[in-house]
């Protein structure tokens, strides 16, 4: 009896070529330059938008190449190995539009994913506030209708490419009686009224990304840029997260294989003793065990895409939180292991800013934090477990 073998497509495996091609070239040469200038890359995102690259995930029907979940997942890959922060434009921008592929009117739809795909607008996703980190649903930020308008009200924090975003999915309370049923999401725009943004957090790591506070006071936004019904944006949320946490792991794959790859390239060349160090097994052992955390990862990573692709086409898929929260926890946890093993493998070079090691293990840690904190993921697993 035949079957495929459980692998990634050819046409995948040809996406990676022309990434990886295009992330050597234009993105890794600006990497170090947009982590020391703490300045968002806008070159590498005109690059990623004449490519095509910037919001692979973005169905045809609204101008977007349509592409899977596993080939999303390479191509943050292949552009986190090579800069991180610039990782985040194709992330971000499905994190932010993630809730309106699940909930919105196909009027929003159009209106919203249209200029996302075209590369005129980038769209950021604002859950978490001052005292509503992992218990998002405690947040306090409120819609209050408004004959047929809301006008919101609120701080959001830890908003990822605040300030460069034209588009802002916010969750916000419309039923303060209803906990987390009463909380509904929304499209905000950059340029509503009364939107303005906290100054950048200065930051252990993805520095050529800005993360700053969206601002709300007495934004009053249509009614009809509500997401889904009224009282279902925490469910929206939630969702989103569960395709968006795989992308989070895509990134820490990304990050952890520019590590390896650098680290081993260097081992080769390095002398000491009289030969290189490649040729001492106690170095051999520490790549062979970074090599075998990334690639169980990786494997997890793109089980998880593949669930998560079937979900966003509508089969219910009864494990996709499992494997989502797993897959961006073994990720992250590996890409943390692996670069921390990269400085190391590089001596005093890895300690300097000389070399891209030190940059990877700075970018990596937040891997660890955001899209759920990896404790938040072991509630999650077990939650999902003990069902």
């Amino acid at each position: 009896m035949s079957f495929p073998l459980y692998a990634p497509a050819e046409e995948h495996d040809m996406l990676r070529e022309t990434v990886r091609a295009l992330a050597d070239e234009k993105i890794a040469p600006r990497a170090a330059a947009a982590d020391e200038n703490e300045e968002f890359p806008w070159e590498v995102y005109k690059d990623l938008v004449a490519a095509d690259l910037h919001a692979v995930h973005i169905p045809e029907a609204y101008g977007g190449a349509g592409a899977d979940a596993l080939a999303t997942v390479i191509v943050i890959e292949e552009v986190a190995r090579a800069c991180a922060s610039s990782s985040l434009i194709p992330a971000v921008n499905k994190l932010g539009t993630v809730p309106l592929l699940l909930s919105a009117s196909e009027e929003l739809k159009q209106r919203y994913l249209t200029p996302v795909a075209r590369g005129e607008a980038m769209f950021s996703y604002a859950l978490s506030e001052p005292e509503a980190g992992s218990d998002a649903a405690s947040m306090k930020t409120r819609a209050v209708r408004d004959g047929d308008h809301y006008v919101l009200n609120g701080t959001k924090m830890w908003i990822t490419n605040a300030g460069v975003s034209e588009y802002y999915t916010v969750m916000a309370v419309t039923d303060p009686s209803a906990g987390a049923r009463g909380i509904s999401a929304f499209v905000v725009e950059k340029d509503d009224e009364g939107v303005s943004f906290g100054p950048k957090e200065k930051k252990l790591g993805i520095k050529g990304s800005p993360t700053r506070q969206v601002i709300l006071e007495n934004v009053r936004i249509p009614a009809s840029r509500m997401i889904g019904e009224p009282g279902t944006g925490f469910k929206t949320a939630l969702a989103t997260l569960d395709h968006t946490r795989v992308t989070i792991a895509a990134q820490a794959l990304g990050i952890a294989q520019g590590a390896l790859d650098y680290a081993v390239g260097y081992v080769k060349e390095r002398k000491q003793f009289g030969k290189p160090i490649a040729d001492f097994q106690g170095l051999q052992f520490m790549l062979a065990d970074m090599a075998m955390k990334l690639e169980a990862a990786r494997q997890l990573t793109y089980a998880a895409a593949a669930k998560s692709e079937l979900a966003m086409n509508g089969t219910p898929v009864k494990d996709l939180t499992f494997f989502s929260s797993a897959a961006k926890c073994a990720a992250s946890d590996a890409a943390m292991e692996i670069t921390v093993d990269a400085v190391q493998l590089l001596g005093g070079y890895g300690y300097t800013r000389e070399f891209p090691v030190e940059r990877m293990m700075r970018d990596a840690k937040i891997t660890q934090i955001y899209e759920g904190t990896n404790q938040i993921q072991r509630m999650v697993m077990a939650r999902q477990l003990l069902k």
